[in-house]
């Protein structure tokens, strides 16, 4: 049968679908392949970025103690702000960038900035504490961004104690990474590991028909146990600080307080220093006015000199000088010139010396600070006098190759290996065989530099039987659950004198306290022993007009007679007139011996005189009978005056457990007669001890006497003159001899 015309046109048609249809599962089909097979990696990856929320929680900073666990370094919980800026529709940002601006205290224009970036997190400012947290989720709620924004628990440092120990411990960046100090040396035991919580999520931030959440718990650091004593370095801050704002120092100060026996620092200070909380701000700014004042005025300033002299302030305030800055010694050096020679048998107790007032070796000519000279003196006098001449002459005797050999095993020539950052190398003559006139002055303490972590170290030495410590300033290392991951022993690094030299050196070293140039360290009940320094900044150059430059020190051990610790102390460029160690620095390590030693459980032992003048506490008679009181007084061999003639005492001054001079007075108020008589404190200084005690005798004053009282005048006192007090109040005043010793 023949086909018509409509059946071929059918045909036709049916042909032409199928090649159609053929052609367009063939482009879906090369899609697939070209999707799935070819660029199947690269979309998927595109995929999970869209899905996949990935947040980071920062790890908590393992804790730092001091020796008894007093918390001087922790991390507390914040919270930091995030947005999906990617995920925020247009009707969310003016709301948004308004509330946050507010509570983050953000520029708008910073906030607009950073939601405008094409990401899907991004932090917004600084983490911030709970109740602005609170703030924030409260916003979130009552707006449903949850969403778009939202905040992730993470820490922040925190130093309880502010600037205590603020060169040790150093300070943490924004990224919570150890920047100096302790926090940098132990960043990696510190730091701890991170987490993360990754989440399924759709591209505008809702939870997916289906869940997944991963979470990897972040690790705290372990937390470190430091050998540092808090009291014991606050003690330190304290007394240095006011030796600076006394003795005016240009160039810091520092301070640090050695366990003799193993090396472990129990405190170490420069000031001034900074508060780690807020390690940018400058401690000196009043500084640094004053020099850009001074630029302007001469024509000088650009903003780039005051971002450099800014940058350098920063710098020098972290900067720990017990450390990082080498010095020149001084007298405290006689200590190792002196050990060295009774350890080779160069020098005896016996050996006597004549100092003239000066001594000539080679071409050079040395002077003694006592002009007219010493005369006739023994080893012990020479210790006492600090005479340069004898302690030159000991050096020549003990020869240059002995005096080399012994400069390096007290580790003076080569790094402590303290468990700190920045330490300095020491600066020497190292040539094969030192000449006269080098071996002459570094024999008295000039033209070698050594660090004070250094020096103490020798000191610690030279008095301890003769046993070189490396010192260190953490004991332990802890994990977060309080276990004992690492305990760090002492490290016996040689013996370099003997107990012998060791004990004649403490000996001589207390005739220094007790009758010679280091007197005014001297505590009643206590044996100290001790070595003070001046050295002139020779290498310093020096403006016309401008005085000398001095580095003033005093080392003290104590007990002298069996050693457990040792103080270090030096200001740098004192601005006052008469730079003596033994008159600007011994009474300042007299008074941290007087805190330190019975903290540390040292018992005095006092001679007769002494016992004598000891200051007694105040009976607290408040409530008793008139009689009574009297009674309660003169028990303690107190006086006493009473004011009114009531029965029944009802205030008194000093008040009870005061401490008050010996035979000092007491004044007893009445009932009826509450009202306290006030005078005005006088001005102590320059006034010697029995015209202080006149004087505050005459204005109704108790004045309890500290530190050195032979041919000595008063330089300080802890009620400032004129202050209205009431009568009877203690007023300590501090005495010092001037010794004039370089």
């Amino acid at each position: 049968m023949a086909k018509g015309p409509s059946q071929n046109l059918f045909k036709r048609a049916l042909v032409v679908l199928l090649a159609f249809t053929i052609i367009g599962f063939g482009a879906t089909g090369f899609g697939l392949i070209n999707t799935i097979i070819i660029h199947g990696e690269e979309y998927a990856k595109k995929a999970e970025q869209q899905q996949l929320q990935d947040i980071v929680t920062k790890a908590k900073r393992g804790n730092i103690y001091d020796r008894n666990m007093n918390v001087l370094a922790t991390s507390a919980t914040v919270w930091q702000v995030y947005v999906a800026p990617s995920s925020i529709k247009d009707e969310q940002k003016s709301l948004i960038v308004e509330k946050l601006s507010k509570l983050l205290e953000l520029k708008s224009k910073k906030v607009i900035e950073l939601l405008d970036k094409n990401t899907s997190y991004q932090n917004i400012g600084s983490p911030v504490e709970q109740e602005t947290a609170t703030k924030i989720r409260e916003f979130i709620s009552e707006n449903e961004l949850g969403a778009v924004i939202g905040l992730s628990e993470t820490n922040e440092r925190y130093y309880p104690n502010n600037s205590l120990a603020s060169t040790v411990l150093g300070f943490v960046g924004t990224d919570n990474q150890g920047l100096g100090g302790i926090e940098a040396q132990y960043d990696r035991e510190l730091t701890g590991t991170e987490g993360r919580v990754i989440a399924a999520k759709t591209p505008a931030g809702a939870e997916l028909p289906f869940s997944y959440e991963k979470v990897v718990d972040a690790q705290e650091g372990n937390s470190l146990v430091l050998t540092i004593d808090e009291y014991i370095q606050s003690v330190v801050e304290k007394h240095l600080e006011e030796n600076v704002e006394q003795n005016y120092v240009n160039n810091r100060a520092a301070c640090i307080v050695m366990d003799v026996n193993s090396g472990e620092i129990l405190a170490m200070a420069t000031k001034p220093d900074f508060d780690p909380n807020e390690p940018f701000t400058i401690t000196l700014e009043m500084d640094i006015k004053r020099e850009v004042k001074k630029l302007k005025q001469n024509g000088e300033y650009s903003e780039e000199k005051e971002s450099e002299i800014r940058s350098l302030a920063l710098q020098e305030q972290w900067r720990n000088k017990a450390v990082s800055d080498i010095y020149e010694p001084g007298s405290v050096f006689k200590i190792i010139t002196g050990s060295a020679a009774l350890e080779e048998k160069t020098l005896f107790d016996s050996d006597t010396f004549s100092c003239p007032g000066f001594i000539h070796i080679a071409d050079r000519t040395y002077k003694c600070s006592n002009r007219d000279g010493h005369g006739h003196q023994s080893l012990a006098q020479a210790f006492m006098n600090s005479c340069n001449p004898a302690f030159i002459t000991i050096g020549q005797k003990l020869g240059s190759q002995n005096f080399m050999k012994y400069r390096k095993a007290f580790g003076l020539e080569d790094k402590t290996g303290i468990d700190l950052p920045g330490e300095s190398f020491s600066s020497t003559h190292n040539t094969q065989l030192m000449s006269q006139v080098e071996l002459a002055s570094e024999s008295f303490g000039q033209t070698l530099k050594i660090t004070p972590i250094q020096l103490i170290t020798a000191i610690s030495a030279a008095v301890n039987g003769g046993y070189v410590y490396q010192p260190h300033v953490v004991k332990q290392v802890q994990n977060s659950e309080g276990n004992i991951v690492e305990n760090i022993d002492s490290t016996l690094v040689r013996q370099v004198v003997s107990e012998e030299t060791s004990k004649a050196i403490c000996s001589y070293l207390e005739n220094v306290v007790s009758e010679g140039t280091g007197k005014n360290a001297y505590i009643p009940g206590y044996r100290i022993g001790g070595k003070t320094g001046t050295a002139e900044k020779i290498d310093i150059e020096q403006k016309e007009g401008e005085s000398k430059k001095y580095i003033c020190s005093f080392a003290g051990i104590a007990p002298a007679d069996k050693p457990e610790i040792a103080i270090l102390m030096l200001i740098d460029e004192p601005g006052v007139a008469s730079p003596y160690g033994g008159t600007l620095v011994a009474p300042s390590v007299g008074k941290m011996f007087e805190e330190i030693l019975p903290y540390l459980g040292v018992t005095p032992s006092y001679t007769d005189l002494e016992a004598e003048e000891l200051a007694v506490s105040t009976p607290n008679v408040i409530g008793f009978t008139t009689e009574k009181a009297k009674k309660a007084l003169e028990e303690k061999g107190l006086e006493y005056t009473v004011v009114g003639d009531g029965k029944k005492i009802v205030s008194q001054t000093p008040l009870g457990s005061s401490t008050i001079p010996a035979g000092g007075k007491v004044i007893l108020y009445a009932d009826g007669n509450e009202e306290k008589r006030k005078v005005t404190v006088p001005n102590f200084t320059g006034y010697t001890v029995s015209q202080a005690n006149q004087l505050s005798l005459d204005a109704g004053l108790n004045m309890y006497i500290n530190g050195n009282t032979t041919n000595s005048t008063a330089y300080s006192q802890s009620i400032e003159a004129g202050k209205s007090v009431e009568v009877g109040t203690v007023i300590t005043v501090s005495f010092r001899e001037s010794v004039n010793v370089e």
